[in-house]
């Protein structure tokens, strides 16, 4: 359950800001990545945007598209790693929050890792900008390809409608 204290925003797992358009999001040391954002874009009705952070983690679960088998190859690293870049965007599937999330991290011996984002539980920071979109954009899976493409021709493309405030703004 989401509170609000002096422009504050507190979820369970994360605390932000909203900047202008933009919400500063930290997530709480140990909390898993996913779980957290998928939380606060669920309890801010945000079903369209982007997403960029740093940070730090102690495991992540990275996965490998194979387009020849169509399958997802995962693998888990389980060490203290910098967040050297995470972005992604926001859109629906099935009428549910679906995010995907592409991470870079640095291992100790300046090692790279990079790939699709599974999970990952934070170990020290957590810092995230969310830059919504007054839209919804929807997903459907392609059997062709083996993956989640944008659906543009979906009837849930619409802007969202403004709300009552908001028309008599305008």
């Amino acid at each position: 359950m989401q509170t609000q204290a002096q422009d504050v925003l507190t979820g369970a797992l994360w605390t932000a800001k909203k900047v202008d358009s933009t919400y500063v999001l930290s997530i709480k040391d140990r909390s898993g990545i996913k779980e957290a954002l998928i939380d606060f874009i669920t309890q801010n009705h945000i079903s369209a945007g982007s997403i960029t952070g740093i940070g730090a983690v102690n495991e992540a679960t990275l996965r490998f598209f194979n387009p020849a088998t169509k399958k997802y190859v995962d693998k888990t690293f389980k060490q203290q790693m910098e967040i050297a870049n995470l972005t992604g965007n926001i859109s629906t599937k099935d009428g549910k929050p679906y995010l995907h999330v592409h991470i870079t991290l640095g291992s100790s011996s300046y090692n790279a890792y990079a790939g699709h984002l599974l999970d990952a539980k934070i170990r020290g920071a957590g810092e995230f900008y969310i830059y919504p979109l007054d839209a919804t954009i929807a997903r459907k899976f392609s059997e062709e390809a083996g993956l989640n493409f944008y659906d543009f021709e979906a009837e849930s493309q619409k802007p969202k409608a403004k709300s009552k405030r908001q028309k008599v703004e305008d």
